[in-house]
C-alpha cells in the first residue's frame, strides 16, 4: 500500500467516526442528551405536587390600590393651656361614648370659676332689688306720690342690673365650658387607636392627645388612575387583598368617588364599602390592592410559585405521559383578586403542573406520581 491510500483510508475512518459522534450526540463525557436524561432518577410526586388547570372566572377593570381606614375616626386635641394630669386610657382600649379619657389641671380655671358664680350670684341679686324698687316705684306713681322722674331713674336702675346679670351669666358659662375642656372625653363608642400624651406633659391649645376610632366603621379609601375613573361609578362591585391577610380575599362596593383628581397624582379618591355580612380586618391603616370589576370572563390563570421565569420569558413545568414538559406560556396581567397571572397561551384545561418547580428538573424527566 502506497503513502497516497494510506491517506485516503485514513481520511475515510475519521469521516465515519465523526458521522457515528454527530448521530449520538455525544458530549464531553461521551452520552447523549437522551441517554442522559433516560439515566435520570424518575422524579417520584404526590398528589399535592400537582395542580389541575380549571376555568376561573377573571375580573377586569381599574386597578385600585390605598389603605382601610375608619369613616369614624376624631383627633381629640386640647381646647385649653394646661398640665395632664392623667390619662385613663391606652392604646387598643375601648371607650364608650362621654367616657373621660383625659384629665387636664383645671386649678387655675376653677378660681375663675368659683369667681363668675360669685359675681352672677351678685349681679342676680342687684337686679332683683332693682326689679321690687321699680314695681314699687310704679304702684306710688299711680297714686300721685313720687314724680316721673323718679319712675324713670329707677327704671334705668332696673335695666341696667339687668344687663349686668345677663353678663355675668355670660362669664360663668364661660368659664364652666372652660373647666368642661379639661375634662377630654369619647365622642363615640370605639377604640383608642394612638395616645400621644402622657401625665405630667403640658398641653397647649391644639396639642393632639389621642385618636379614638370606630372599627365597625373600616372602609376602603382607594385610588383611581384618573385614565380609568370614567368607567368607574357608585354601585360597582370591588374585590381587593389587604396586606397582611394573605389569603383572604375582600370583597365592597363603591360607595361614592370624589369628584376632583389630586392636583399632584392625577388620582381620583375611591371609597369602598365592605359587602354585608362581610368582617373588615380589624385593624386600621394596612395597605390594600384590588380591583374594580367592569367586566368579567372566563379563563386559566397561575399562582406565581408554579411559574418559572427565563428573562424575559415564562414557562411552567407540566405532568403528562409519565414525564416533565417544561412548557413555554404566555402571561396576562396579575388578577389583584386573587393575586394569580393570567395565562394567555400555552396550557389548557385539565393540565396538570407542578406546585413548585425547582432549578433541578429535567425537559423529558420521568416521574411516578402516587395519590392521583
Amino acid at each position: 500500500m502506497n503513502g497516497r491510500d494510506f491517506a485516503l483510508r485514513l481520511m475515510v475512518v475519521a469521516v465515519a467516526l465523526l458521522s457515528v459522534g454527530c448521530e449520538k450526540g455525544t458530549g464531553a463525557d461521551g452520552a447523549s442528551e437522551a441517554e442522559k436524561t433516560a439515566a435520570l432518577a424518575p422524579l417520584q410526586l404526590s398528589a399535592e405536587d400537582t395542580l389541575q388547570l380549571g376555568v376561573k372566572t377573571l375580573s377586569s377593570g381599574p386597578i385600585i390600590t390605598g389603605s382601610i381606614l375608619p369613616e369614624k375616626r376624631a383627633d381629640l386635641r386640647a381646647e385649653v393651656s394646661a398640665v395632664v394630669l392623667t390619662v385613663l386610657r391606652d392604646n387598643g382600649d375601648p371607650v364608650k361614648k362621654g367616657q373621660l379619657l383625659v384629665q387636664l389641671d383645671d386649678t387655675a380655671i376653677r378660681d375663675t370659676l368659683s369667681s363668675a358664680q360669685t359675681a352672677a350670684e351678685t349681679a342676680a341679686q342687684a337686679y332683683d332689688q332693682a326689679q321690687r324698687q321699680y314695681e314699687r316705684m310704679v304702684k306710688l306713681r299711680e297714686g300721685g306720690l313720687v314724680s316721673a322722674q323718679q319712675l324713670e331713674d329707677a327704671e334705668v336702675r332696673r335695666n341696667s342690673t339687668q344687663s349686668d346679670r345677663e353678663a355675668a351669666k355670660s362669664r360663668l358659662v364661660a368659664a364652666q365650658q372652660q373647666q368642661a375642656r379639661t375634662m377630654v372625653r369619647a365622642p363615640f363608642d370605639g377604640i383608642v387607636s394612638d395616645r400621644r400624651v402622657s401625665g405630667g406633659d403640658t398641653a397647649q391649645v391644639g396639642k393632639e392627645l389621642m385618636k379614638v376610632i370606630d372599627p365597625s366603621s373600616l372602609r376602603f379609601e382607594g385610588f383611581v388612575s384618573a385614565d380609568s375613573i370614567g368607567s368607574v361609578s357608585p354601585g360597582q362591585a370591588v374585590s381587593f387583598r389587604v396586606h397582611g391577610f394573605e389569603g383572604k380575599e375582600f370583597r365592597g362596593s363603591i360607595a361614592r368617588v370624589n369628584p376632583a383628581a389630586n392636583a399632584m397624582t392625577r388620582q381620583v379618591e375611591v371609597l369602598v364599602n365592605f359587602a354585608s355580612g362581610q368582617q373588615p380586618p380589624g385593624v386600621a391603616g394596612l395597605y390594600a390592592e384590588g380591583r374594580v370589576e367592569v367586566a368579567q370572563r372566563e379563563g386559566l390563570s397561575l399562582p406565581g410559585s408554579t411559574i418559572a421565569r427565563d428573562g424575559d420569558n415564562a414557562f411552567a413545568w407540566k405532568v403528562a405521559g409519565g414525564k416533565l414538559h417544561k412548557t413555554a406560556i404566555k402571561l396576562g396581567e396579575r388578577d389583584p383578586r386573587s393575586g394569580e397571572y393570567i395565562v394567555e397561551s400555552g396550557l389548557a384545561v385539565g393540565d396538570y403542573i407542578l406546585r413548585y418547580p425547582s432549578s433541578a428538573l429535567h425537559d423529558q424527566q420521568p416521574v411516578t406520581q402516587s395519590g392521583k
